[in-house]
């Protein structure tokens, strides 16, 4: 596993459910109080979450750093971050019914703004440039998503047309199966699930990693069915806020990594993307209005 020198918390927040009991205690007394955490010694966090020092060392391997010191370091690197940039940490992600529009708007406009930062501050970047290179060669680029999720995995389809990649996405989950079965060695296959447990989604990418193409997870839990399927795992992060459940509010997450993927991808075939471009603005000049000076009505 990559170590993981940001974005920490947020990671923390998404996967302490599948922690095991003991970890689960040591990311709780974290959550519980960051800054104090960053300051804490190894023997200090331990009795606090009532565990052994050879747990928090556990738990700093699981999260991917080589011991208690760089998750320190990591953590008080996170909270200087979110300090300077004035995040609001506390703002209540409950909306009544009566709510007026203007605070709805701050508590999804807040919620949104936090989960993009954390999934930006902890993309794997060499895992992004990895995926980008492989699909800038790609014979064929396989999407698989359902239901919110494929509501990104189809926009990035789109996106990927433009730049002349062989891609491919389909709703139905038979055609995309038997789209799976078609790869082969040279090809990519990208899946998006939040929750990483989504069976036909699951059942596509193992499909594909079977016929030796490069398997790309997408997901807020690295460690879920879908992560473990994958030979390359990006994890996004979620807030969720009343009325939009965790699946829901992660389609600007899944959107921010894919489009990191997308640029990647139109930076390693930029001639082959500007002539795309062209082309494409030129077939559809004709559909688009020319600039006119607005008539105005007359009062009657």
């Amino acid at each position: 596993m990559t170590v993981q020198t940001q974005g920490v918390i947020g990671r923390l927040r998404m996967e302490l459910s599948t922690l095991p009991d003991a970890l689960q205690r040591v990311a709780e007394q974290i959550l519980d109080d960051p800054a104090e955490a960053a300051q804490a010694s190894i023997v200090d966090l331990a009795e606090r979450a009532g565990t052994s020092t050879a747990t928090i060392t556990r738990f700093c391997r699981v999260l991917g750093f080589r011991g208690y010191a760089a998750l320190r370091v990591a953590l008080a690197a996170e909270i200087g971050r979110q300090e300077q940039a004035r995040w609001v940490t506390d703002i209540d992600r409950e909306i009544e019914p009566g709510d007026p529009l203007d605070r709805v708007l701050g508590v999804i406009a807040s919620a949104d703004s936090r989960a993009i930062q954390e999934t930006a501050a902890g993309l794997d970047l060499d895992k992004v440039a990895q995926v980008a290179d492989a699909i800038a060669t790609a014979g064929r680029v396989e999407l698989f998503g359902l239901g919110s999720s494929g509501t990104a995995a189809r926009e990035m389809a789109f996106r990927l047309e433009r730049i002349r990649i062989p891609v491919w996405y389909r709703e139905d989950a038979h055609k995309a199966l038997t789209n799976a079965a078609l790869l082969g060695p040279g090809d990519v296959a990208i899946a998006l699930s939040h929750g990483g447990r989504t069976r036909e989604v699951i059942e596509m990418l193992a499909e594909a990693a079977s016929q030796g193409a490069l398997t790309v997870a997408v997901t807020s839990f690295e460690r879920s069915p879908l992560g473990e399927t994958a030979d390359i795992t990006l994890t996004t992060a979620v807030h969720e806020t009343t009325f939009r459940v965790a699946a829901l509010s992660a389609l600007h997450s899944q959107l921010v990594a894919l489009d990191l993927i997308y640029v990647a991808v139109a930076q390693r075939t930029y001639e082959r993307t500007t002539e795309a471009f062209e082309v494409t603005a030129r077939a559809v000049e004709a559909h688009r209005l020319r600039d006119q000076p607005v008539a105005r009505r007359r009062r009657g």
